[in-house]
């Protein structure tokens, strides 16, 4: 028996705190999968869907995209990937009757955590201009009011696309291509604001912006450096693969600000000795480094590499690499006093981090959102992939690029051409294949449509999944940019903020789930994905739909393009509708490394997609070579008195999904508005532990924003450093603090103050 949604919304946060743990996983991390996947589910919709999760004539889950190995488990899952599960496959239901119960003003105070507790959306549902709450509406109706707000735009570019991660292959396939018919390139997706700065640095550095790995890499690798990353959280079967390559003799160096569970000790509940007993310890070096000093920390090794005789291969520097020497010239005048300010490492720590590069032929370096998310992060990148060019460490087996996308299928959106900037070579393929000009002229990523939006050039705001308003930086002023547009529309499974934060008028379309059967005219359809390696594969559905009324989102796609676009567009779309192999088939001959694709998918397992630098080590760039890049070391300044905040999720916690208030690993329970801060800046701060303050960040043009009432919670972070969850702490980022070349938020590296409040009556004051 599923149990039933929260009745009532937490007031206010009410953080109990305990010591973190030193381990991830094992038995408590079984119980509490079983135990919210019941909650959700009941007890056999739970064992029905779990034993298909991941598995080859199963559905891919819809949290991260770590890959599978070909040898599978019975239970190839997570704990958070059996929370995701069992949030989409809730037997809970979102009816009309609940928006009428629930006028919009009530549900835009409900916190994120409420709202997605809900359950699952059954029917479209239209908020009219002025009117209070959501009515339901047929899906012919919903589909005319986006058509006639499209239609009366002065240009095709006042409209925005947003994708989130979640959609399929074929769905983002035909997403773009509607968009490119209807005339502009603003697709803008959530690697803008995760792994942009990857794929920039990637693609200027070896002309591929994807990682250059596969699994079997990391089990043939002799050093795996993990760098801001949470697997523990984040991505908990990466600790499986970590475990592995362990056996295989490979070492691992973790570089992070924050002492994580899951890199310190892993109990694999999928063995006896993980269940029962110690488990894996999986780091040989923890590097406690301060936020935004990583590229300090890669200068520093390659200036040392340089100093040591016959470490370099120079071989490989000679016939696959351009630009060593302006690169060399740089790295050798390294500041070594600079490079530990910076980082906050003592030189013992960097010293014996060295001993281990050199002792490895082969090494892998693996990061994600704690290196990316900052104003430096794509010069941080770069020096990782001049750290490995160094030794000839890519197109090498065993070692190579990692970056870990966070967000199943978020790499294959990008592969199907969800991009504001396309490449050229990709719209002439458009072109020739459906006989249109596709718009040139580069389009809005997610900073820039929300500057549209707020200032009044972009008018109506079409989001395929995810919770836009919740995932952006500068709360306020997203929420005001989301106000000012005609129109709000959102492809969901469930509730969440960005559907009280409306438009003039808005629309939710309710849409089929991964787990679910995707039955259409020629009978039941399967979709395809992409892992974070560039591997393919088929997910199929196995539940009956949550509603009658729920639309894949091939479907929604097909029938608004026909909706809108009318007569004028000689793209078939009701036929990709009833047959999505006649999808795949206009995607194997637009998309390279798709040829063939429906015989490649038919494989169990799928297969790889091409990867110059990896297959053979050529590399696609405007030198031919992989380039050496020379850059400035930057990392941020901060001033007296203040602290530099990083934002994260909680364990109980996938991007903007609140499974629920606890961080288990971090030893929080019940609350999430808790800033974790070293106890001795605690102290010189005159913050008790328990004590609550205001998060207020400063940026160099002045201005402040303020987060009230968190916790101070004494936590062993590296000294001056911070720690807070998103989305309360998006509001602390201004839109304009952007990466470099890749626009993306810096939410990694905010400077703030902490203002002492009381707590009187159960609320935090000033």
């Amino acid at each position: 028996m599923a149990g039933k949604p929260p009745a009532s919304d937490p007031v206010q946060d009410a953080p109990e705190v305990g010591p973190p743990q030193h381990a991830a996983a094992g038995l408590p991390a079984v119980g509490h999968s079983l135990r919210m996947a019941q909650q959700q589910m009941g007890v056999r919709r739970t064992a029905l869907t779990l034993l298909k999760v991941n598995q080859k004539d199963g559905f891919d889950c819809p949290g991260c995209a770590w890959p599978e190995g070909d040898k599978r488990h019975a239970a190839e899952f997570c704990e958070n990937g059996a929370k995701a599960v069992a949030e989409e496959a809730t037997l809970r239901r979102v009816t009309p009757a609940f928006f009428a119960d629930h006028p919009v003003a009530d549900l835009a105070g409900r916190s994120g955590y409420w709202l997605g507790q809900q359950g699952r959306l059954t029917r479209p549902m239209y908020l009219e201009d002025g009117a209070e709450s959501y009515e339901p509406v047929s899906w012919e109706r919903a589909f005319d009011i986006i058509a006639e707000e499209l239609r009366a735009l002065g240009s095709p570019d006042e409209a925005v696309f947003y994708t989130s991660g979640r959609t399929s292959n074929e769905a983002a396939f035909l997403y773009q291509l509607f968009a490119r018919e209807f005339g502009t390139n603003n697709l803008p997706d959530c690697s803008n604001m995760c792994h942009e700065s990857s794929g920039s640095a990637l693609t200027e550095t070896i002309g591929v912006g994807k990682g250059s790995v596969l699994l079997e890499d990391l089990y043939e690798a002799d050093l795996i450096i993990v760098a801001g990353q949470n697997p523990g959280t984040n991505h908990p079967r990466m600790l499986s693969a970590l475990e592995k390559a362990k056996a295989g003799g490979a070492r691992i160096i973790t570089v992070n600000p924050l002492p994580e569970a899951g890199l310190e000790r892993f109990k694999n509940p999928q063995h006896a000795r993980g269940l029962a007993g110690g488990g894996t310890a999986l780091t040989d070096l923890f590097l406690q480094i301060r936020l935004g000093g990583d590229q300090a920390l890669f200068r520093a090794l390659n200036r040392l590499i340089l100093a040591t005789e016959g470490a370099v291969d120079k071989e490989f520097v000679s016939e696959y690499t351009h630009g060593f020497e302006e690169f060399a010239t740089q790295a050798r005048a390294a500041d070594e006093e600079e490079a530990l300010r910076a980082t906050g490492l003592a030189q013992a720590d960097i010293d014996a981090a060295l001993r281990m590069i050199l002792d490895s032929r082969r090494i892998v370096v693996c990061w994600a959102m704690g290196l990316t998310q900052h104003k430096h992060s794509v010069p941080t990148i770069r020096e990782v992939v001049n750290f490995l060019l160094l030794r000839g460490n890519i197109g090498r087996p065993g070692a190579g690029v990692c970056p870990v996308r966070g967000h199943s299928n978020v790499q294959g959106d990008r592969t199907m051409g969800i991009f504001e900037r396309p490449a050229p070579e990709f719209l002439d393929a458009l072109e020739a294949e459906f006989g249109f000009a596709p718009p040139r002229k580069h389009g809005l990523d997610v900073v820039r449509a929300i500057r549209a939006l707020r200032d009044g050039d972009a008018k109506v705001f079409f989001a395929m999944g995810g919770n836009f308003v919740a995932a952006s930086p500068d709360t306020e002023v997203t929420e005001a940019a989301m106000r000012r547009a005609r129109l709000t529309v959102h492809v969901s499974t469930k509730l969440n903020r960005s559907h009280v934060v409306t438009g003039a008028r808005a629309l939710i379309l309710p849409t089929l789930g991964r787990t679910e059967r995707d039955a259409q005219a020629t009978g039941e359809q399967f979709v395809t994905v992409e892992d974070s390696m560039g591997m393919v594969h088929a997910s199929r559905g196995r539940l009956e739909p949550a509603g009658p009324q729920l639309l894949s989102e091939s479907a929604i796609v097909c029938r608004l393009a026909r909706r809108v676009l009318g007569d004028a567009s000689r793209t078939p779309w009701e036929e990709f509708e009833g047959d999505y192999r006649l999808v795949r088939d206009r995607i194997s001959r637009v998309v390279p490394g798709f040829e063939d694709f429906e015989t490649k998918v038919a494989r169990p397992g799928g297969f790889t997609l091409p990867h110059a630098p990896r297959d053979d080590r050529s590399f696609p760039t405007a030198t031919g070579k992989a380039n050496f890049t020379a850059a400035a070391v930057e990392y941020p300044r901060v001033p007296e008195g203040r602290l530099l905040l990083q934002t994260l999720r909680s364990h109980d916690q996938y991007n903007t999904t609140i499974y629920g208030l606890d961080d288990r690993y971090r030893g929080i329970k019940n609350g999430r508005r808790v800033v974790l801060v070293h106890p001795e800046d605690a102290a010189d701060l005159g913050l008790p532990d328990g004590s609550y303050a205001d998060l207020v960040s400063e940026w160099a043009d002045g201005s402040e924003r303020r987060a009230p009432g968190f916790r101070v919670v004494r936590y062993p972070t590296a000294r001056g450093c911070a720690a807070a969850y998103y989305p309360e702490t998006n509001v602390l980022v201004p839109l304009d603090a952007t990466a470099d070349t890749s626009n993306t938020p810096t939410s990694k590296s905010v400077v703030i103050r902490l203002e002492p409040v009381t707590v009187t009556g159960g609320t935090a004051r000033t």
